[in-house]
């Protein structure tokens, strides 16, 4: 039996679940009576979906609230323990692995670092990457003595642009990082010890960043947003749908300056050749300043900082890493306008470690140009401001990748390995109601 729009009736069946799903998920608890109108249900139908979703064990009672005049109604939400996911951000510094129930609360997490010396491409060796993946995935699910046929997913944020392909699934090209079309999805099936069932799904760290400022943090209520991802390099995440998956740009290797620095990528001028953590610490040493003798990319930012901006009152700041800091922010400046006059967002939102640590500093000055910069007009109505999530943001994002597609699904685990995920879901993410 089919519907007039060519749905079966088991379509509309997920598509019910999906909807009560979604619902629970931000506005939970709720009772059947309030599911009715948040979701377009009929009553009958939002107590059959409710059955089967509280059969299934992915929705339980949460007490009642009085009604008027007749009996108390009783409150359903998701269960917490009935899914699993978890969220990999491969970063600058470290690999960071974090093991999340359905309702997103951190179960157990667990830290690789990444060396910090020899060449930045010897850091990212595609091999121990993977081992890193490997071993934390297990440890995580050991320290919470969760079961691996429990997962959900693995959702993983990686530097780079990321293609798929039917025979290799996700491949990632980090042009900056040495990773030339990696076959990651097919590296890590083969690697960790996961039940072929179990979907990854790998997509551009500012852009799992961008998913989740929008969801839960900074971005909540705005209709558009550019979230910034600042690190060893830079990059940028176009949203223009709340609850879309948003977009990822290579904003960093944007041009500011013909026939400038060196960029990492291997062009001249970038933005990140300047702003990134990386170039503006080359760029401090270059004028005389003496970053932390083997430190990593964290600590020597740090300390350029409080160079900087000393703490103790009397102290002098240190002009060198005033006079590097001042020409960064302009370069942000002119880099923010350039977004505002491209994509005339309702806010542009600063994350990553760098990012939150640079911010908290002269983000007013950084505003200051980008208005100066911009056009009046777009830049009157663009606010700019700092994420809220920390530096755990882009771990948490990539864990909402396969938490949407379950969504989409109707809470249905898949059965055997997917082939190619990314459409199906980024339809979902679009379909969804805002929150």
């Amino acid at each position: 039996m089919h519907a007039r729009t060519g749905r079966t009736v088991r379509d509309l069946r997920r598509e019910n679940r999906t909807a009560v799903l979604r619902r629970l998920y931000f506005d939970g608890p709720m009772s059947r009576l309030m599911l009715g109108p948040a979701t377009g249900l009929s009553s009958g139908s939002v107590s059959n979906v409710v059955a089967e979703l509280v059969a299934d064990g992915l929705v339980e009672e949460a007490g009642s609230v009085d009604s008027a005049g007749g009996r108390p109604r009783t409150l359903v939400r998701i269960t917490p323990a009935s899914g699993f996911m978890i969220g990999v951000d491969i970063g600058e510094t470290r690999v960071r692995i974090e093991l999340f129930d359905l309702t997103l609360t951190e179960l157990a997490r667990t830290e690789r670092p990444l060396a910090c010396s020899g060449p930045r491409t010897a850091r990212y060796d595609v091999d121990l990457v993977v081992d890193h993946l490997r071993e934390g995935i297990a440890e995580v699910l050991r320290t919470a003595d969760v079961s691996a046929d429990r997962l959900i997913g693995v959702g993983v944020g990686v530097p780079g642009i990321v293609a798929r392909t039917t025979e290799d699934g996700a491949v990632v090209h980090g042009q900056t990082i040495g990773w030339d079309a990696v076959p990651f999805e097919r590296l890590l099936r083969t690697a960790v010890d996961l039940p072929e069932s179990v979907p990854y799904w790998i997509d551009n760290g500012a852009k799992t960043l961008g998913q989740a400022e929008m969801w839960f943090g900074a971005g909540r209520g705005a209709r558009s947003a550019v979230v910034v991802l600042f690190g060893s390099g830079v990059g940028a995440c176009v949203v223009t749908d709340p609850m879309g998956p948003g977009r990822a740009i290579e904003w960093g290797h944007l041009t500011v300056r013909v026939r400038g620095r060196r960029c990492r990528c291997g062009a001249q001028g970038c933005l990140e050749a300047y702003a990134g953590a990386e170039a503006l610490l080359e760029r401090w040493r270059e004028a005389g300043g003496v970053p932390p003798a083997g430190a990593d990319e964290e600590t020597a930012l740090t300390a350029m900082l409080t160079a900087a901006y000393p703490a103790e009152p009397g102290t002098e700041p240190d002009a060198t890493a005033l006079a590097v800091l001042a020409e960064t922010a302009e370069y942000l400046g002119a880099g923010f306008a350039d977004l505002i006059n491209l994509f005339q967002p309702e806010r542009i939102l600063v994350g990553g470690w760098a990012g939150l640590q640079l911010g908290t500093r002269f983000l007013e000055t950084v505003s200051g140009y980008a208005r100066e910069y911009a056009l009046t007009y777009p830049a009157s109505r663009t606010g700019i401001g700092l994420g809220t999530l920390g530096p755990e943001a882009v771990t948490v994002g990539a864990a909402l990748l396969p938490l949407v597609d379950f969504f989409a699904q109707g809470g249905r685990r898949p059965e055997s390995k997917p082939t190619t995920p990314a459409p199906a879901w980024q339809s979902a993410l679009q379909d969804r109601v805002s929150p």
